[in-house]
């Protein structure tokens, strides 16, 4: 019977699981229910494990969110252009100017036979030297001249401007006259405000169908050159001499060209009309290598050889476009790295931009997550207030408040992201201040459904018997809505923001695949998704857009779980 009492008395000094559950606080039963739930759990462990990635991650990496990659590939590219000239090149005389209206209209005097033309109130006389072959007359400058309280300032000065014809000159401009001559030269004088130009007639330039290269690179074919050369190619010379030299000229009439030698021997230039320039502007196509094109596409062969400097045989491909001839060849090209596949220095390969996938991740993760904590707190911090003024006054306040709700119930999200999306890439905003107006805008046009749910509880709190007390002992109307009635709210707000947050980060990877979201260089999940912009690289590249929507899966879910975990979790009819 002793015993009995005994052991009766040790069970009630102590506490079994039962009664232990029955003295916990409200805090710590939701909290027991919260971790007593799997899929709350697995949610939790998703969001921790993004958040160290994002985070943490950034500054583990060795690479820097918007660092790109380089890597040596030999590619087939463009090398040059071929084709049989059929059209006037222009060589201009030494210190003269053709202009390119000019140069058009010469091409139609030409061949109409006409000996002048006009362009711009300005007479260009032509002369016939040979077969194709013309030499255009112009008025060329020979001094500009300033005129200021009766003296001249010369500049520009040509050197046939002797101190003989600028006397005539000055002689002629204080007499009011617009021409004057020197040693049957005729000049003409044509005054601009306080600017005098002296002009006369002289060789502006030859025109020919004929092209030139020279055999050694950095040769410079003089104007002189080129015009004895041709025309001793026209009188069927075999010597000529310009700019004080002598040189030979061997005409293959056969392949319609000549070459030039220098008096030792030595080749000096081609002259034909197979035309041949290289796609880097200032390049040096050899002689031979030119004679070798032009061997191939008159043998109709698809590809052909040339020895580069090293001695080593460089193989190039025709392909023929219309009248023109694209060569080709395998030239060492240093680019981007781009679509890289996996590897140990990218375990998620390149994007198409030459950068670390991996690195982009997680610098992405931080401005997905950041996006949608401060658009979820922007979305409450609106919802709170208007939801529980209007919950607590009712009345016309009330009805103002949810009218304004319904607006932005009605307005159409995504037009507006899209509108807003232009602007601001009319505007050209700075992608980091894009951010920001980025989440002000998610979070404006997102508040109206937090403040309904808040208004909606507040409504049913203010008539129980604690409001009551409240309102009697005098505590003032702000004390009563922020410190009574929506801490009791905190509950459902917790389980709307954590739900919320998956939608927000939701929207932010949509509008950043449209493109109406984060920009480069910053990244963020969808952006990178964005970058998939075809079947092509959606089919070939997996590992540059599955990565991204993996994270934004698990990241949504996990917040989803959580939210379900915690309505759980607060809800009072739960059994215990």
């Amino acid at each position: 019977m002793s015993n009995n009492i005994n052991s009766s008395e040790d069970r009630q000094g102590t506490l079994d699981d039962e009664s232990r559950v029955r003295v916990l606080s409200p805090g710590m039963l939701v909290a027991k229910r919260f971790f007593r739930n799997r899929l709350a759990m697995i949610g939790l462990f998703i969001i921790i494990a993004m958040f160290i990635f994002s985070f943490a991650g950034g500054f583990i990496s060795p690479y820097g969110e918007a660092q790109v990659f380089r890597t040596v590939k030999e590619t087939m590219t463009d090398y040059a252009g071929a084709s049989y000239n059929e059209d006037y090149k222009f060589t201009m005389a030494d210190g003269q100017k053709l202009p390119s209206m000019a140069q058009s209209k010469f091409v139609l005097a030409a061949h109409d036979g006409d000996t002048t033309f006009e362009v711009k109130d300005q007479t260009y006389t032509l002369e016939k030297a040979g077969n194709d072959f013309y030499k255009i007359y112009g008025a060329g400058t020979v001094a500009e001249v300033t005129y200021m309280r009766k003296l001249y300032a010369y500049k520009n000065v040509d050197d046939s401007f002797t101190d003989t014809v600028k006397a005539a000159f000055e002689k002629a401009n204080n007499a009011g006259q617009t021409q004057f001559e020197v040693n049957g030269n005729q000049y003409e004088i044509t005054a601009s405000g306080r600017t005098i130009t002296v002009t006369t007639q002289r060789e502006l330039a030859i025109a020919s169908k004929y092209v030139f290269n020279a055999y050694t690179e950095g040769t410079t074919l003089s104007y002189d050159f080129r015009y004895q050369a041709e025309a001793a190619l026209n009188a069927g010379q075999t010597t000529f001499t310009a700019d004080g030299t002598q040189y030979t000229i061997a005409i293959d009439s056969a392949n319609d060209r000549a070459v030039v030698s220098t008096s030792d021997g030595g080749q000096y230039a081609l002259l034909s009309h197979f035309s041949v320039s290289s796609v880097n502007e200032g390049s040096f196509l050899s002689v031979e290598y030119i004679e070798a094109a032009e061997e191939a596409i008159a043998s109709k062969a698809a590809q052909f050889s040339v020895k580069d400097a090293d001695g080593k045989d460089v193989a190039y491909t025709l392909a023929q476009k219309d009248n023109q001839y694209v060569i080709r060849t395998y030239q060492k090209t240093q680019l981007n790295d781009n679509y890289a596949s996996p590897s140990l220095k990218h375990l998620c390969g390149t994007d198409g931009n030459g950068m670390d996938i991996l690195t982009r991740l997680m610098f992405g993760g931080r401005v997905s997550l950041l996006i949608g904590f401060v658009v979820i707190l922007i979305e409450l911090l609106i919802g709170v207030v208007l939801g529980g003024i209007a919950g607590f006054f009712g009345g016309w306040v009330d009805n103002i408040i949810m009218r304004v709700v319904d607006v932005f119930y009605c307005i159409p999200a995504m037009p507006i992201y899209i509108i807003l999306g232009s602007i601001m890439d009319k505007m050209k905003v700075d992608p980091k201040i894009r951010i920001y107006f980025l989440c002000i805008v998610l979070g404006i046009l997102g508040w109206a459904s937090i403040a309904r749910m808040v208004r909606g509880q507040i409504l049913s709190l203010r008539e129980q018997e604690f409001m009551v007390a409240a309102e009697a002992t005098g505590i003032s109307t702000y004390r009563r809505i922020f410190m009574h009635l929506i801490p009791n709210v905190i509950p459902q707000l917790i389980v709307v923001a954590t739900m919320g947050l998956g939608d927000v980060i939701l929207t932010e990877a949509t509008l950043s695949f449209l493109g109406l979201g984060v920009k480069y260089p910053y990244a963020s999940w969808g952006n990178i998704i964005n970058a998939v912009n075809d079947s092509y690289v959606m089919s070939t590249y997996w590992f540059v857009w599955i990565p991204a929507g993996m994270l934004i899966l698990m990241t949504v879910l996990g917040f989803n779980f959580i939210g379900d975990g915690l309505r759980d979790a607060f809800d009072p009819k739960m059994k215990r």
